[in-house]
């Protein structure tokens, strides 16, 4: 129940003397202040970002007696929950533990996979196993590093280029998707039970750890950001509704959510889809765009889609377009071009984590609405960008893969920001 603001009424009392009138009044009292929950972590927060954070709270949420639904907080995962990504800790894991089943085509995994990508998967991993069995990757380090090559730098290992074809640049990215039909063939069950696994491992490990994977070094610790898990603890405190939306698949995320209080219905990731069971290498559409083999993704445009599709019930092509006000987010936060989307849409605030992401920290810098706030990485922060952002030229994305000037809402081009924090 909404506290309400008391006032006590002033009395006054007359009397009259010598013909006079003397007026005697009580003293007003003060209002009552509300109490919204406070942030305890103040580490790591650059400059005032903190007291934005907590006046953001303390003006939208429930705590605040402003009334109205409860106002929705949306959270990327890797690199702005967590350092490094997810993703890949897994499929280190899954490399290492010969949890990689054999597809019985690799050209038919990705439909932008390239002839060559698919004849060096299959001369590197060979076809002595079977289909739908485990490939020894743990001791074949020409098949993991065939693969990793694959989704790591999209070219093979000699050079050539592992996706080719056309798809929407803001809406996907066939790597990404790769890597999530590198699943198929588990249960979601095992997959998260793998995730957790790896996660186990990650968190154990010392920050700066990396691991041999094939003979490729790969990030071998994530560690969760204590300022971020504060500040999702107390954001739900004063009565937000937080998302995470990831653009890892969402049977990883559920295996980590939940270290930051985040439920099963409270996350949203790439979502393949399931027959008899098991993954395949489908993807859930979004929209109007119906179920695909991941031309839309939960990636940059793809991710306003699934929040306005999943958490405020708008269907079909209209998912795709920026809702009025009491259908966005409130607060956001991302720490990339993935994310620069709908951490745009949201009302009264928007976290940037620096990663020297150039459309991201463009808009960020610009600061369009006053509600931008840029913080650097919580954990081994990138160093200051030398040159400024081309935001005025080649800041933006287009869904042709080409870059161009970024816009503001009213149409203006954002000029070239320089990098300050970091």
């Amino acid at each position: 129940m909404l506290t309400k603001r008391r006032w006590l009424a002033a009395g006054a009392a007359l009397a009259v003397v010598g013909g006079g009138v003397a007026v005697a009044q009580t003293a007003t009292a003060a209002p009552t202040p509300h109490r919204c929950p406070t942030l305890q972590v103040s580490k790591g927060w650059y400059g005032d970002n903190r007291a934005k954070l907590q006046k953001m709270i303390d003006e939208r949420g429930s705590c605040s007696g402003a009334g109205g639904a409860r106002p929705v907080a949306t959270f990327d995962w890797d690199n702005t929950v967590v350092k490094n990504d997810i993703s890949d800790a897994t499929l280190a894991w899954m490399l290492r533990h010969d949890k990689v089943l054999r597809p019985a085509s690799w050209k038919a995994t990705n439909k932008w996979l390239t002839d060559d990508a698919a004849d060096a998967l299959t001369k590197a991993c060979g076809t002595s196993v079977p289909a739908g069995h485990p490939l020894p990757t743990s001791t074949d380090t020409d098949c993991t590093d065939e693969i990793l090559d694959v989704y790591s730098d999209e070219k093979t290992s000699g050079g050539k280029e592992a996706f080719a074809g056309e798809w929407n640049h803001r809406r996907t990215v066939p790597s990404y998707v790769w890597i999530t039909q590198l699943f198929a063939g588990h249960t979601p069950q095992a997959l998260t039970s793998y995730a957790a696994e790896a996660r186990k491992e990650n968190l154990a490990a010392p920050i700066g750890t990396e691991q041999t994977v094939g003979t490729h070094k790969w990030a071998g610790y994530v560690r969760y950001y204590d300022q971020q898990r504060d500040l999702i603890g107390t954001l739900q405190k004063a009565g937000f509704d937080v998302y995470i939306v990831s653009a890892s698949a969402e049977p990883l995320v559920r295996a980590w959510a939940p270290g930051v209080g985040i439920d099963r219905a409270h996350t949203i990731g790439i979502r393949n889809l399931v027959r008899d069971g098991k993954l395949t290498t489908g993807v859930q559409g979004c929209g109007d765009v119906k179920d695909t083999h991941g031309e839309v993704l939960t990636y940059m445009d793809g991710k306003r889609c699934w929040i306005n599709q999943e958490i405020f019930h708008v269907k079909g092509a209209k998912a795709w377009q920026q809702q009025d006000r009491a259908h966005r987010p409130a607060f956001s936060a991302g720490d990339a071009e993935t994310d620069v989307t709908f951490v745009g849409d949201a009302t009264a605030g928007h976290l940037a984590i620096n990663r020297n992401k150039t459309e991201l920290m463009c808009r960020a810098y610009d600061n369009a609405d006053h509600r931008w706030i840029v913080n650097p990485m919580f954990i081994e922060p990138k160093p200051r960008k030398a040159d400024p952002y081309p935001c005025a030229s080649a800041g933006y994305t287009r869904p042709d893969g080409t870059l161009g000037p970024i816009h503001r809402a009213d149409g203006s081009v954002i000029p070239d920001q320089k990098d300050t924090v970091y």
